[in-house]
């Protein structure tokens, strides 16, 4: 019987040990995206450490029921306790920070685009802090977030490869970052020359909207600058961290569930513990003696 409560354990915290792969592939693509456009680089790491802790502590379990540590499955399952709860704590924080803000549909574009005005909250202001910001624009900056957008087409008459033209652009499906950061807002009226290229048309620039004066052709600027390149940011981490989120409900029920397993076997193992030296103690007084006359 304490054989197959040992095993049970053992196999408990064999799944939670594969539970943690999934959390700490989270956490490794959220730096990626991080570290290739989205450039916030702050959730990742709770996920991460989230993962390495139950990676540590399901292998503790597990040489607990190894080597019957009943301290050792005692410490797991309080280690893990904490665990769950700090999974809990980080989905209900992801879902709070990027309740608000979406895409604002454009008459004749497939794109959307972004306000800053469309979100609130702690991670608008985050975002938007000079300091934080002036390190996301760098990032964005440097890794090119703008440079993918370039598509040629062959012209017909001369054969030479020359930009998509204005309404070939115009029903493109841009990621948040390239529409809010790669081009200026469709309301300031500007000129499609190419995907990053616009000339200014007179008298068609909107009053009041100061992303209009902050477009720069020059490629190192950009909309990086823009309130509108600010919300395409928020939009392009409210997606991944969502996705990211939904994945982690997933793991956190199937990790109570073991969680609770793992807490019958242990008290399970505690009573036959308890039980067997009160067991042998009763068979010995109870056995007749070989030498009573």
């Amino acid at each position: 019987m304490m054989r197959g409560t040992t095993s049970t354990v053992g196999v408990v915290n064999f799944i939670t040990f594969l539970i943690s792969i999934p959390i700490l592939g989270g956490g490794i693509w959220l730096s990626a995206r991080a570290n290739s456009t989205e450039c916030l680089r702050f959730l990742q790491w709770p996920l991460i450490i989230i993962g390495l802790s139950i990676m540590v502590i399901s292998l503790m379990g597990f040489a607990g029921s190894c080597y019957g540590l009943t301290w050792l499955l005692k410490l797991y399952l309080f280690a893990m306790f904490f665990v769950v709860a700090a999974l809990l704590f980080f989905i209900v924080f992801a879902f709070a920070v990027t309740d608000r803000g979406h895409g604002e549909v454009i008459i004749n574009r497939s794109f959307l685009e972004y306000q800053l005005s469309d979100y609130s909250g702690w991670l608008k202001d985050r975002v938007s802090d000079p300091g934080y910001w002036a390190k996301i624009r760098a990032c964005l900056r440097d890794g090119k977030a703008c440079k993918g957008m370039a598509r040629y087409v062959r012209d017909p008459n001369t054969g030479l490869l020359v930009p998509e033209s204005a309404q070939m652009f115009y029903q493109r499906d841009l990621s948040p970052i390239q529409s809010g950061c790669c081009k200026p807002p469709t309301s300031c009226g500007y000129t499609y020359v190419n995907e990053t290229l616009w000339s200014p048309t007179a008298g068609a620039v909107v009053v009041g909207d100061p992303d209009c004066s902050r477009w720069s052709n020059d490629q190192q600027v950009l909309c990086y600058q823009c309130d509108s390149c600010k919300a395409g940011v928020l939009a392009s981490i409210k997606h991944s961290w969502r996705k990211a989120s939904v994945i982690n409900i997933v793991v956190l029920v199937i990790l109570v569930i073991v969680y609770v397993i793992g807490c019958a076997a242990f008290r399970n193992a505690k009573r036959i513990e308890n039980d067997e030296p009160f067991g042998e103690s009763r068979m010995t007084k109870s056995r007749p003696s070989r030498f009573q006359f």
